[in-house]
């Protein structure tokens, strides 16, 4: 017994182009329009299933344009102007602030430094002790 020959509907091709313009996969597509295999889907609805792509992508494109020229919307002018205008961000280094340092090492030799000293006056370090 042989199988009948598929003859899509102007329905059917319709709601191949809505729904593929979602994004919806093919396999899902084939199962609601009642087709067995993606393949059978792209053999009668190749032109469906293009525009219906094409189409998301302008609608979502014209959003995205819309968004980043109104000037409210400060990332979708960044990622216009990043992968449409070829521009480059560059990436920013962090710094922290840092404490200074509790002493300075001066150049020079050690006897033309001061003797360092407590907090009551004498003396850290004594000499007899080297």
């Amino acid at each position: 017994m042989s199988r009948t020959v598929f003859a899509p509907s102007d329905e059917q091709r319709r709601l191949v182009k809505v729904i593929s313009s979602y994004g919806i996969r093919q396999e899902d597509i084939a199962r609601e329009v009642g087709l067995r295999s993606p393949k059978t889907l792209r053999k009668h609805f190749r032109e469906e299933l293009d525009h219906g792509r094409i189409g998301a992508n302008i609608r979502v494109a014209k959003t995205l344009y819309q968004m980043a020229i109104s000037g409210r919307n400060l990332s979708a002018t960044v990622f216009w102007l990043e992968r449409r205008a070829g521009w480059r961000s560059k990436p920013t280094l962090e710094t922290r602030p840092t404490t200074p340092p509790r002493f300075v090492v001066a150049p020079g030799r050690a006897e033309d430094l001061p003797e360092p000293t407590r907090s009551d006056g004498s003396p850290s370090i004594s000499h007899e002790d080297t």
